[in-house]
């Protein structure tokens, strides 16, 4: 099983599943499982139900992720999640870094309604991104910055990693 993780804008959701078709894997989003369980979108689950709520669906989703393998998407604030990290100490778990201004325009291309980051999309992710780093970083078996990699090519370098863990064991 390989988790990947990272701030909104890193890449996960592309990357994920060209990472899975590559390795022969399943790939798992699991912000689009949340929005398939629950019949709604996250946006929509934060303003009815509350973070509160959506964490626990996002710790519940994000552990049967895990369970099932292959390649999973998990959404950004799942790490932060005491139950996610242990488990997560046990993966293979890459980190998709990237810079908060590039995140920003990826995240800017598109309405994609994260709830966490409003309309204040550059300084929300400066802030949301210094919070998490060092919760992105400990359990990080591989770490790629994405800004200036096509998808194919954080691809590329993540399966390269992959195959020097694989001859070090």
């Amino acid at each position: 099983m390989i988790a990947l993780i990272g701030a909104p804008g890193s890449g996960k959701s592309t990357v994920g599943p060209l990472l899975a078709e590559r390795l022969g894997e399943e790939f798992i989003d699991v912000d689009a499982l949340i929005e398939q369980v629950e019949g709604r979108d996250i946006p929509e689950i934060f303003l009815v139900e509350g973070e509160p709520y959506f964490r626990n669906v996002e710790r519940r989703e994000t552990l049967t992720a895990i369970e099932r393998g292959g390649v999973v998407s998990l959404g950004g604030g799942a790490p932060v999640d005491v139950e996610v990290g242990k488990v997560l100490d046990q993966a293979c778990v890459v980190w998709l870094d990237v810079s908060a201004r590039t995140a920003a325009d990826r995240v800017g291309l598109k309405d994609t309604g994260r709830p966490l980051l409003g309309s204040q999309v550059h300084s929300q992710l400066v802030r949301l991104m210094k919070d998490r780093r060092a919760v992105y970083q400990r359990p990080a078996t591989i770490r790629v910055m994405t800004d200036t990699l096509s998808p194919e090519q954080v691809v590329d370098v993540i399966v390269s990693e992959l195959a020097d863990l694989e001859g070090e064991s």
